[in-house]
């Protein structure tokens, strides 16, 4: 019975403190962008749109509009279906909670562009409030 205790008093303490290292670290010290870019890497439009603003600004190609997420979920599978992900990867974090921006590489095999985020880190759920997609030179 001694056993079985110690083991519940364990679980109950170690748990909660795996989950809120995790949520701890995605939502503020910039790992926030860890799960975005996995899922642009995969083109993956819907769970990416999870992280999206109610409203956003979305700008690909120097043609910038505000709109609502699932509006700007649309715009990104629109240019997921055109341009499919190869590859994508993170190469620059800065900013000052509660706002972080990213900077990161998309390759698609035939073109590289270049991806701006900004998130805005929250208790949560953070949020993208812009994305702004552009072609590399």
């Amino acid at each position: 019975m001694r056993r079985i205790f110690a083991t519940v008093i364990s679980l109950l303490v170690v748990l909660p403190l795996l989950f809120s290292s995790n949520r701890a670290a995605a939502q503020g010290s910039g790992d926030v962008f860890v799960p975005i870019a996995k899922y642009i890497q995969k083109g993956d439009a819907d769970k990416l749109s999870a992280w999206f603003a109610k409203n956003l600004e979305i700008e690909i190609f120097g043609k910038q509009t505000e709109s609502s997420a699932i509006q700007a979920k649309q715009k990104m599978k629109s240019f997921f279906v055109q341009y499919p992900p190869k590859s994508f990867e993170i190469i620059h974090k800065s900013g000052n909670p509660p706002m972080k921006y990213a900077i990161g590489t998309l390759n698609t095999g035939s073109e590289v562009f270049r991806v701006v985020l900004l998130v805005k880190l929250q208790p949560k759920a953070s949020q993208i409030l812009r994305i702004r997609i552009e072609r590399s030179i």
